[in-house]
């Protein structure tokens, strides 16, 4: 529930409770969260999830950093695991892991120029 400010020797980490108690996870690691009703799915990098108690707009209000994207409503994305952008209907954002995820048109204005600021 609470967030740790990064610092010059450690990176934005979380504390989540879970289900199995409280997790430490470092933001740098999530590569993705997709939003689940009023739960969120965390993706990371190793290809293991997490499953928490907290809407998107709980991570975007409480992360130190904006290493998080929002491209569209369900989804917040790392920034650093985006690979490319697509025009193809309408917008989508490849990952490097593969996935592809869509950029709404609501979002997109906002969404590109967040990320091409961070270039």
């Amino acid at each position: 529930m609470t967030i740790t400010h990064s610092s010059p020797v450690l990176p934005a980490a979380l504390m989540l409770h879970t289900s199995k108690g409280i997790e430490h996870i470092y933001v740098h690691e999530i590569v993705r969260i997709e939003a689940i009703s009023n739960y969120s799915k965390l993706y990371f990098a190793n290809g293991k999830t997490l499953v928490v108690a907290k809407v998107l707009r709980w991570f975007e209000e409480n992360q130190a950093t904006a290493i998080l994207l929002r491209p569209h409503r369900t989804h917040l994305v790392n920034r650093s695991y985006i690979q490319q952008y697509s025009k193809k209907k309408g917008g989508q954002i490849y990952l490097r892991n593969g996935e592809c995820i869509e950029v709404s048109r609501r979002k997109r204005t906002a969404f590109l120029s967040s990320w091409q600021a961070a270039a």
